[in-house]
């Protein structure tokens, strides 16, 4: 489970993440609201920890946008405002819970279990064609057979089930999967775009995934086979 926290406190917001990181999620920070938004409209994060009072561009904003760009993951509110007013106007803003500073960790991992409970009600599996995706086991399932993905090949995998027939571009996917800061380049989303092919055949599925030039790449499922770029 992949974890944003976005709080502008630096040591606050790397204790939170080592925190979660101890607890087995997968956990990283940012320090301000633009860089905050920007990274929770990648649609990559289970979870969203937001802080209120933040430079660049308050909690409140953030919700807004975020909830605006159709980012649909659970957002956990954090905050030293404790009055009533305040608490309406984050939950008005999107957030679905609404924690006081400070607070206990205790309390803090209740309340990300509590979401990410609920969260994982609503959605276990992406389906297309004849496979599907377990996002509880990161498994490749088509009938009776599976194939593990790594942890790269999930998250390009996870992207292009949720985009269907729409195309997503290289760079969207080496935003989303590798992140920013990351050297990666186009040549890697094609390497793993051809491992998924390969473990898709392997559990003979009938999903492919079609190559469009300068558009990037999508699903499409049946029994006519086309040439993969």
């Amino acid at each position: 489970m992949k974890i944003l926290v976005i709080e502008d406190e630096k040591l606050l917001a790397d204790s939170i993440c080592e925190l979660l990181q101890s607890k087995g999620f997968d956990a990283e920070a940012v320090y301000d609201g633009k860089s905050g938004m920007e990274y929770a409209e990648l649609g990559i994060y289970d979870l969203v920890i937001l802080d209120v009072m933040m430079p660049e561009m308050d909690g409140y904003e953030v919700a807004k946008r975020v909830r605006a760009d159709r980012c649909s993951a659970p957002i956990l509110m954090l905050t030293a405002r404790s009055g009533v007013e305040d608490k309406i106007e984050g939950l008005n803003a999107g957030a679905d819970y609404y924690l006081t500073k400070p607070f206990d960790t205790r309390e803090l991992l209740a309340c990300v279990n509590a979401l990410l409970r609920r969260q994982g009600a609503q959605v276990n599996e992406l389906s297309f064609g004849n496979a599907a995706l377990d996002l509880e086991s990161g498994k490749l399932i088509c009938g009776e057979k599976s194939v593990r993905l790594s942890a790269r090949e999930f998250d390009v995998m996870r992207i292009l089930m949720q985009a269907k027939e729409n195309n997503v571009s290289k760079e969207t996917l080496l935003t989303k999967v590798w992140g920013f800061d990351s050297n990666a380049v186009e040549n890697h989303v094609e390497v793993y775009v051809g491992f998924l092919r390969k473990k898709l055949l392997s559990i003979g599925s009938d999903l492919r995934i079609e190559a469009v030039r300068r558009l990037g790449y999508h699903l499409e499922a049946g029994n006519d086979k086309k040439t993969q770029d």
